[in-house]
């Protein structure tokens, strides 16, 4: 198996699973993909962190104003391992309900990985809204 393909495998179970758990309110699964070694950042469409001590508190507080994630889809862009790092970009389009109200939406996010003696790490996010417009189809990367 190529490095591309074992951290395809990686992204496309843990961290979708991932994800779809933290919108549906549980940010444990969220902090087990993400790296426990500095520097780790994000700068999210709700909430900045900087440090290790920063993420897990802003993964906690939105993972309590998360609740019931009818869908979770992860449409990737663009990705590209070398050595024992990684990106990615894609659209994430979610279903759930955001302190009590029923939300759809979709955020472009662009995430960096480290691969560390436990398997790839998240290291880094940048994801913000989309307008509700349309947006432009894209291929599928394999």
């Amino acid at each position: 198996m190529t490095d591309r393909e074992d951290f395809l495998i990686w992204l496309q179970s843990d961290v979708v699973r991932a994800e779809r758990a933290l919108f549906d309110g549980d940010d444990g699964p969220r902090r087990a993909t993400w790296s426990a070694v500095e520097p780790v950042s994000v700068l999210g469409a709700w909430r900045n962190a900087t440090n290790r001590a920063e993420l897990v508190e802003a993964f906690e507080d939105l993972s309590a104003s998360f609740s019931h994630c009818t869908d979770y889809g992860f449409q990737l862009v663009s990705f590209d391992v070398r050595g024992d790092m990684a990106y990615t970009v894609g659209y994430e389009r979610v279903s759930t309900s955001v302190d009590g109200a029923p939300r759809t939406f979709t955020l472009r996010a662009t995430q960096v990985y480290r691969r560390e003696a436990n398997g790839w790490r998240v290291v880094h996010r940048h994801a913000d809204s989309v307008a509700r417009a349309p947006l432009p189809a894209v291929p599928a990367v394999e």
